[in-house]
């Protein structure tokens, strides 16, 4: 079968552009395509441009070597499941679809959640002399809003990071230390210290911050750490504002054609519903709708070794799925430092593992005779991708997302945390370092085993190499003295 692409990646945001780059930067290999469905680069943060629309592509089928998932976790929304979203005459959309369209300037808003997104939307739209004339913002959960570290950096710290060898990854390892020695405070019972210092020192800050009469719902009464923190970005000052309510005892039970109505039966006008109900955690991969060997799926994959959650060897393969890789994987995510810096551990994986197969390509295509390299198909065993699953799982027990709040790290189902990496970043990156071959089984297959055994070296063929090789020596050196 010829291929169209050596290497098929799917999304063009953080983790498919950083995969591409590596890709050339490390082994000069330029023999692949990137799909996107948006009609533009960005990913998450093109995606989420709250104050575009993502659009449907054409369809079309690729025949390649390696297929990388870079689809990313927080790219499909969460639908709205509030009974009459059909009836609604205004404007309703996700703020990961933001309608940049519509002007919220003297429009009354209604914004249903309370985490990052919201905390970020609102102060927005209701300050300065474009705000709204009303946001009424409904929350049903509180979560740990912490003081958002905003240092201002001077001239000469500035000239010292451009300037003084080292300084400047002195200071990122610095910054790296400081995240690292976070994740004390996520084990349940060693970390409890270190949480209550924490509870302490935010929940006085949220007291300062925000009104009187919101205090006995803005002060989570959850572990910190046990859902995602929210870095404040004024939104509780904004609460001070005359424009802005913040609803958590009567939560929405039905939207109506020109607004929504609580349980309590009070109705509240809005021109728009803005949505920041999160997303479908790993939900992107499903919509892929990737088979494996023998025709399964990876629903039918995540049923037989996971009880149907997500899950994967080290965040990144399954098992039945030669040569695919996944960005963002389950159990990547972190909740104390870059999920950056995760997605270049990943790649870095990615790339070693695939090394042979890339070995074998370009094997197959040389007019040389080739002896060595033959495996093209890489996919971690079964046994092995099982250990990992349930060693992940079982670290996750004793650590604070297990403490009992629900979360969207932990899937509705079965209970599982299918998005969280439950220890320090470094230990992610010395297991992306080196690869654990015995994890893994490499073959040849039939197509590249053909090939090559055309290409096995006669005598024939070692005679004609060392005549060329001869000639072209001997003419090269005629040429030298000319050259002088």
């Amino acid at each position: 079968m010829e291929l169209d692409t050596d290497i098929l990646i799917i999304g063009a945001g953080m983790s498919g552009l950083g995969f591409a780059v590596q890709l050339v930067r490390q082994y000069g290999h330029r023999n692949f395509e990137i799909i996107e469905r948006s009609n533009q680069v960005g990913g998450t943060w093109l995606a989420n441009s709250y104050p575009g629309n993502l659009k449907t592509a054409e369809t079309y089928d690729r025949r390649y070597k390696i297929l990388v998932s870079a689809v990313g976790i927080l790219s499909q929304p969460n639908p709205c499941d509030i009974p009459g979203v059909s009836s609604f005459q205004g404007r309703i959309f996700h703020t990961a679809d933001w309608d940049h369209s519509f002007d919220w300037k003297n429009k009354e808003i209604v914004v249903v959640g309370n985490g990052c997104s919201a905390t970020q939307v609102v102060p927005v739209i209701s300050q300065g002399d474009g705000a709204v004339k009303k946001v009424t913002q409904f929350a049903r959960q509180a979560q740990w809003v912490f003081e958002r570290p905003n240092p201002k950096y001077s001239s000469l710290f500035k000239w010292t990071m451009k300037w003084v060898p080292f300084a400047m990854r002195s200071y990122r390892l610095m910054q790296n230390y400081y995240c690292e020695w976070d994740f004390q405070s996520f084990p349940t019972e060693s970390g409890a210290s270190i949480r209550k210092m924490y509870a302490d020192y935010q929940g006085a800050y949220i007291r300062r911050m925000s009104p009187e009469k919101y205090h006995e719902f803005l002060v989570p009464n959850i572990e910190v750490g046990c859902r995602r923190r929210v870095m404040d970005t004024d939104f509780l000052e904004c609460l001070h504002r005359n424009n802005v309510e913040l609803v958590y005892k009567d939560p929405i039970e039905k939207i109506v054609e020109n607004g929504v109505r609580t349980k309590s039966g009070r109705f509240v006008k809005a021109d728009a519903i803005v949505l920041a109900n999160g997303f479908q955690i790993l939900k992107p991969l499903l919509s892929i709708n990737l088979h494996g060997e023998e025709g399964v799926s990876v629903a039918d994959h995540w049923d037989k070794v996971s009880d149907g959650a997500a899950s994967a060897y080290f965040g990144t393969c399954l098992s039945g799925f030669p040569n695919f890789f996944i960005m963002m994987g389950p159990n990547t995510a972190s909740g104390h430092g870059s999920v950056t810096y995760i997605t270049e551990c990943q790649i870095e994986f990615t790339l070693r593992v695939i090394k042979p197969i890339l070995k074998a390509l370009n094997a197959q295509r040389s007019i040389l005779p080739v002896i060595r390299q033959k495996t093209d198909v890489v996919k971690v065993k079964p046994e092995a991708e099982q250990v990992d699953i349930d060693t992940i799982q079982e670290r996750l027990k004793s650590l604070v997302w297990s403490s009992g709040c629900t979360s969207w790290a932990l899937d509705p189902k079965t209970g599982r945390n299918t998005t969280m990496y439950p220890d320090f970043q470094f230990k992610y990156w010395l297991r992306s370092m080196f690869i654990p071959w015995r994890d893994f089984e490499l073959s040849t297959s039939k197509p590249v085993a053909a090939a090559l055994s055309l290409k096995t070296p006669g005598a024939s063929s070692w005679l004609v190499a060392s005549i060329s090789v001869t000639i072209t020596a001997y003419f090269a050196y005629q040429r030298l003295p000319l050259q002088r």
